[in-house]
């Protein structure tokens, strides 16, 4: 049983957080076998930060990375996770993560994973469920079963591997776990209480707002292919959440604008139309029997 896991973690100005995420994964009950943390440009604290963890921590190593004037989301994280991956050799490992820096882990939740994968050899990808803290409590961000979370991406090295790697785009998160089923494989997350994390940045958010974050979405689903009437199914069913009905609103005019502009959309048209069909498949049928299907088709359920 191998358990060799690395993390590699892009951030930004992450001083009000990082150290919680930090000392949550130096507490787990099995820890990385490395961790590699890329500093893309930091501004306050979070490089010293950073020197006094890796200091403390051999297993901690440190990419640091120009300042290129702002926080940049989807491709820039995804430029800043391969500066740190091409500083690994990923056969050294049987699993990696691209973990955030604004997480509260609970101690078991990387062994958690692996115990999961081990389990059942059909997952590529896997994470816990995402919760932020709200009057005392902690409230589910309501991420889909049929998806790893993008905060944190666990994978098996091979299958990483075998899809490619990351796209460097908005909607790098989307298209990776759709891949996986493209492949054969499995990608999934689990509400299960030792897996449960605390996100301590709002979903979607930037740093202009959290409506610029929403239409950003909406960009991200156009430049992934996804069709005008799954984004209206999303924007309803987005009403609940704050901000309540516009933040819907938001994620629909951010792809309404991109399809009116007439920008680029993923360049893999096969992809696409696999894509189109679980939506279609998920808007007659619910998500969990369209996945079924989809599974079943590829051989993975009797």
């Amino acid at each position: 049983m191998n358990r060799r896991y690395v993390l590699i973690s892009p951030c930004r100005n992450e001083a009000d957080f990082m150290r919680q995420t930090l000392d949550s994964v130096i507490a787990q009950s099995v820890r990385p076998t490395k961790w590699v943390i890329v500093d893309d440009g930091s501004t306050d604290a979070t490089p010293k930060i950073l020197a006094e963890y890796a200091a403390q921590h051999d297993w901690i190593e440190i990419v640091t990375r120009t300042d290129r004037g702002r926080r940049s989301v989807g491709p820039g994280v995804i430029e800043a996770f391969y500066a740190g991956y091409e500083t690994i050799d990923p056969d050294a490992f049987d699993y990696l993560c691209k973990l955030d820096l604004d997480l509260r882990l609970p101690p078991r939740y990387f062994e958690g994973l692996m115990e999961r994968m081990e389990a059942d050899p059909r997952i590529a990808t896997c994470s816990g469920k995402a919760y932020i803290e709200k009057d005392g409590g902690l409230v589910n961000e309501r991420h889909g079963d049929e998806a790893s979370i993008g905060a944190s991406k666990f994978y098996r090295v091979s299958c990483f591997k075998e899809m490619g790697g990351f796209v460097r785009e908005v909607m790098w998160d989307g298209i990776d776990c759709h891949r996986c089923r493209m492949n054969g494989r499995i990608a999934c997350s689990w509400d299960d209480p030792e897996l449960r994390f605390v996100h301590l940045r709002p979903m979607g958010s930037t740093q202009v707002s959290i409506y610029t974050g929403r239409m950003r979405h909406g960009y991200g689903q156009y430049f992934m292919g996804t069709g005008l009437l799954w984004m209206i199914a999303t924007a309803i069913y987005r009403i609940p959440e704050k901000p309540y009905f516009v933040g819907g609103l938001c994620i629909l005019w951010g792809w309404l604008k991109s399809a009116v502009q007439g920008k680029a959309r993923y360049d893999d048209l096969e992809f696409r139309r696999f894509l189109r069909r679980y939506q279609w498949r998920a808007l007659l049928l619910g998500k969990k029997r369209a996945i079924e299907e989809i599974y079943r088709e590829k051989g993975l359920v009797g």
